[in-house]
């Protein structure tokens, strides 16, 4: 039975996943990792939770967020972080910016590859650099 909590995906079952498949899991791992940050924060209240969750999931504010960790990747995640940003979504939100929308889909990719390689440490410092400050 595959532990879909800790995966150890293999190179070759990774390099399957369209970049926009990567984004797609990520989208939901970065979602997990914020809803988790602020109920253990303390950061909203049960009514605003959903509120500031889309505040923090947003692609204007995963834009902003992922400037924060572009010095510190990898070359490898530099480029799973370019073929986000590079591939060409179906839609673009009409509350952010095509850039942002890119960047974040950018980011999206980088999570759902290393939650894919079992990396949550890497994650987890990833999402940390990120949400200082806040």
């Amino acid at each position: 039975m595959t532990d879909y909590f800790h995966l150890n995906a293999q190179a070759d079952q990774i390099r399957a996943v369209s970049t926009l498949g990567l984004a797609h899991l990520g989208d939901a791992v970065f979602e997990l990792m914020v809803r988790s940050w602020l109920v253990l924060h303390g950061k909203a209240t049960n009514k605003g939770l959903h509120k500031a969750t889309v505040g923090y999931v947003a692609a204007s504010a995963q834009a902003r967020m992922a400037e924060k960790i572009l010095p510190e990747l990898t070359e490898e995640e530099s480029d799973v972080f370019r073929r986000g940003r590079n591939s060409s979504p179906h839609t673009v939100s009409k509350a952010a910016s095509r850039a942002d929308y890119q960047t974040a889909t950018a980011l999206e990719a980088l999570f759902g590859h290393l939650y894919l390689q079992g990396r949550t440490e890497r994650l987890n410092e990833l999402f940390a650099q990120m949400m200082e400050g806040n």
